[in-house]
Formats: structure tokens, C-alpha cells, sequence
């Protein structure tokens, strides 16, 4: 049977995030990882740089999931996990403005704010691409 536009559609959503989720964490653990310390809130309690690499290593965990699970409902879980995992670092994002730190070419406080716009629509793409919405929770 072949697959609807809108089918293939999430299937290229999946693969983007997953691979994005992947380089992201490696980026954590190598290249990117003192502008990923800038995101860490200064109020958060424990170390900055244990922070970004435990977040690198979540993110190449989710990416690779992201690329590896396709059946269902265990693919809706994956984005359902990746989109609370873009809540859960949404407070770094929000202390990135707040609290003036410079990171990722973020070096104005307007920057720093349309950066904030863009989280909601990652989380909206793991839930949209893995049709988390409709398996664990419209259909019930």
C-alpha cells in the first residue's frame, strides 16, 4: 500500500530531528561544548559541565532512537520523549536571555528571544513527525 504524502512527510521529519537530536549531543561532547555551558541556567544546582554532557549524551540517545524506531507505539513514545526533553532544556533557553549570556552567535537579547520562539515548534515536530499525538493520546 503506499504511503500518503503526509506519511512520508513525518518519515522525513523523524529522520531531520533524529539526525539534528544526534549531531546536537556529539556537539555537546566535542566542538560546541563551552557554548552549550552558556545555556546552563546559573541557578541550576550541579555542575555546567556535567549538565552539557549529560544532555549530549540524552540527545544522541533520542537522535539515534529517532532514527532507529519506526513501529509503533514505540515511535510516538521516542517523540513524545524527545518533545518533553525539548521542554525540559526550555528553562537554559529562557536564562540564555534572561541572564545575557552570549552562545551560538546569540550575542543580543533579540536574538536570544526569537531563539526562544523556536522551541515550541521543536517540540510540535516530535510530536507531529513520530504522530505522537494521534497513537498515545487521540486515539484513547
Amino acid at each position: 500500500m503506499p504511503h500518503s504524502l503526509g506519511s512520508k512527510v513525518r518519515v522525513a521529519g523523524q529522520v531531520a530531528l533524529g539526525g539534528f537530536l544526534a549531531f546536537a549531543g556529539v556537539s555537546h561532547l566535542t566542538f560546541a561544548r563551552e557554548e552549550f555551558r552558556a545555556q546552563v541556567p546559573d541557578w541550576f544546582p550541579a555542575d555546567t559541565d556535567l549538565v552539557v554532557l549529560a544532555s549530549g549524551v540524552v540527545e544522541i540517545a533520542l537522535g539515534t532512537a529517532l532514527l532507529a524506531t519506526w513501529k509503533q507505539p514505540a515511535r510516538a513514545w521516542v517523540g513524545a520523549t524527545a518533545g518533553a526533553f525539548f521542554v525540559a532544556v526550555f528553562p537554559g533557553n529562557i536564562a540564555q536571555f534572561t541572564e545575557h549570556k552570549d552562545g551560538f552567535g546569540l550575542d543580543t537579547d533579540t536574538k536570544r528571544a526569537i531563539r526562544l520562539l523556536f522551541q515550541p515548534l521543536l517540540v510540535a515536530g516530535a510530536l507531529t513527525a513520530t504522530d505522537a499525538v494521534r497513537v498515545l493520546w487521540k486515539d484513547r
